[in-house]
C-alpha cells in the first residue's frame, strides 16, 4: 500500500515537472505528456463516442488543445489528467451536439436512503459478473460518462466532477441513478433467462 502511494506521488511529481517544462516551451515534455495520457484519453473518447474513427479524431484534437492552452493551465485541487480529460469531454460533447445524438439527462426520482445503499451494492456485485461497458449502453450519456470515469478510469468523485463540469453531488447522483438502473436492467435479464 505504501509503495503504491509512493509510486503515485512520484508519478504526480513527474507530471508536474513535465507540465512546468511544457509551459516553458519544451517540446520533449509535451511529447512525454502525450505518451503518458494518450491511452486513457483515447479509451475514454472511444467509450464516449462509440467508434474508433471519431475517437481518434477527438484524441488528436484533445492533444492539439493541450498544446495550445498548456500555458494557461494552473495547478489546482484536480490533477493535470483531470484538466486533460475535461478538454476531451468538451470535445465529445461538441461532437454529440454536432451529431444531434446528445440527449439531456432524464429526471429520475431518488429512492429512500436505505434502498439506495442496497441498490448500489447489488448493482456493483452484478456488474462484477458482467462487462460494465456492455451493460451501460442503455444508460444516458451523462450516466455512462460518470460510470466510465469512476470505474474504468478510477477517477474520484471530485476529479469526475471537474472533468464533466458538474458538482460532486451531481456526480454522486448520476452514479447512484446509473447503478439503480443497471440493477433493474440485470433483474429484468435474469427474469427473462
Amino acid at each position: 500500500m505504501a509503495e503504491a502511494v509512493a509510486t503515485k506521488g512520484t508519478e504526480t511529481q513527474r507530471v508536474r515537472e513535465l507540465v512546468d517544462r511544457a509551459q516553458k516551451g519544451d517540446r520533449s515534455a509535451l511529447e512525454e505528456l502525450y505518451l503518458i495520457h494518450f491511452d486513457r484519453i483515447y479509451g475514454y473518447l472511444h467509450v464516449s463516442v462509440g467508434n474508433r474513427h471519431d475517437a481518434e479524431d477527438l484524441t488528436t484534437q484533445t492533444f492539439i488543445k493541450m498544446i495550445e492552452s498548456i500555458g494557461r493551465f494552473r495547478w489546482q485541487a484536480a490533477p493535470f489528467s483531470a484538466w486533460l480529460f475535461r478538454i476531451a469531454h468538451n470535445l465529445a460533447m461538441d461532437h454529440f451536439r454536432a451529431q444531434r445524438r446528445w440527449q439531456p439527462e432524464e429526471e429520475v426520482p431518488e429512492p429512500p436512503a436505505d434502498e439506495a445503499t442496497s441498490a448500489e451494492e447489488g448493482a456493483l456485485e452484478a456488474i462484477g459478473r458482467r462487462s460494465m461497458l456492455e451493460l451501460i449502453d442503455d444508460l444516458s450519456l451523462d450516466q455512462q460518462q460518470v460510470l466510465t470515469l469512476k470505474f474504468v478510469f478510477n477517477f474520484s468523485n471530485a476529479e469526475a466532477a471537474t472533468i464533466l463540469g458538474k458538482t460532486e453531488g451531481a456526480v454522486k447522483s448520476l452514479q447512484h441513478r446509473a447503478l439503480v438502473s443497471l440493477q433493474k436492467q440485470l433483474q429484468r435479464r435474469e427474469k427473462s433467462v
